[in-house]
């Protein structure tokens, strides 16, 4: 799903996007402030044929063809309606359980991720009891040192790498963490799709995890999604920047308060906190959000 432009006005930008429609042109349009009436086509084999049909309608909005159309997409509407309407007859339903809780949904990889990291913080008694989610730490720790060659990951226990993401030791700590999760997650999930944020994921998670063991303070004996949520900021941040037909975006003022925050935590003004992660995911997610948006210059 991309943009490929901008109109001024709601009802040209709707009429044209009516249009696009009876083409059999999935579309949405949606207002971003400063740039007008955003045009997002679903389907991204079809960018090309969208973009010399927008190219079309900006020589002649006012043509009658446009108009003729829009009550064809109109008639178009109530008929899916009207067969949606029927099938969910057929079913029983409950309440959905991926809500929109924004204007890209509640992304379900995102949900997960939440669900997991809820589930540990209750097995570990609100982040008390370390030893009930010991097999989440990138090694043992239990005797007071650990082996720098981490032997259980070199001996299959690969989760290892990545789980330490889900451990957190109170409820402020997973309180943030889960609440830029959903944001972040659910908006890389809706404009792209939940197998690129599982990479990002994953990738941010295991180098930030691994660069944390060896070069924190206090070798394995750390945890939280912090990481992965410093990354996902860089990434949106940066492809948003470099690539607005994404449909990513931060607010300067949020991109503030990560550096602010980010700084706090690197000078000792917020103590205890695992800077080393903060930093490698930051700096994967930069780089990822930057190279990524270089093929739509």
């Amino acid at each position: 799903m991309r943009v490929i432009g901008h109109l001024p006005e709601e009802t040209i930008a709707r009429t044209f996007g009516d249009f696009l429609y009876v083409q059999g042109i999935a579309n949405q349009v949606e207002h971003q402030p400063h740039d007008g009436w955003a045009i997002w086509v679903l389907d991204e084999d079809k960018l090309e044929s969208a973009g010399r049909l927008l190219a079309e309608f900006r020589t002649n909005p006012s043509d009658a063809k446009y108009k003729t159309e829009g009550r064809k997409a109109a008639e178009l509407h109530e008929k899916e309606k009207l067969d949606e309407e029927a099938y969910r007859k057929k079913l029983r339903h409950g309440r959905h359980l991926f809500r929109p809780l924004t204007p890209y949904g509640f992304g379900p990889l995102t949900f997960a991720l939440i669900a997991a990291s809820v589930t540990v913080f209750f097995l570990s008694s609100f982040g008390r009891n370390e030893e009930a989610v010991r097999a989440l730490f990138l090694t043992d720790f239990s005797t007071g040192s650990w082996d720098t060659s981490l032997p259980e990951i070199r001996h299959g226990q690969i989760w290892r790498v990545f789980s330490p993401m889900f451990i957190h030791f109170n409820v402020f700590h997973i309180l943030f963490n889960m609440l830029w999760l959903r944001d972040l997650g659910s908006m890389i999930e809706g404009r792209q799709s939940s197998l690129h944020l599982l990479a990002l994921v994953l990738v941010i998670s295991g180098c930030s995890n691994v660069a944390q063991c060896y070069i924190g303070m206090r070798g394995p004996v750390f945890g939280g999604m912090s990481g992965v949520v410093y990354g996902l900021l860089g990434y949106v941040w940066m492809r948003g920047k470099f690539d607005p037909g994404s449909g990513l975006f931060l607010h300067p003022t949020t991109v503030w308060m990560m550096i602010i925050w980010f700084f706090a935590c690197l000078v000792g003004v917020i103590t205890h906190i695992a800077n080393t992660v903060h930093a490698v995911g930051l700096g994967i997610g930069l780089a990822w959000g930057y190279l990524s948006s270089m093929r739509y210059r």
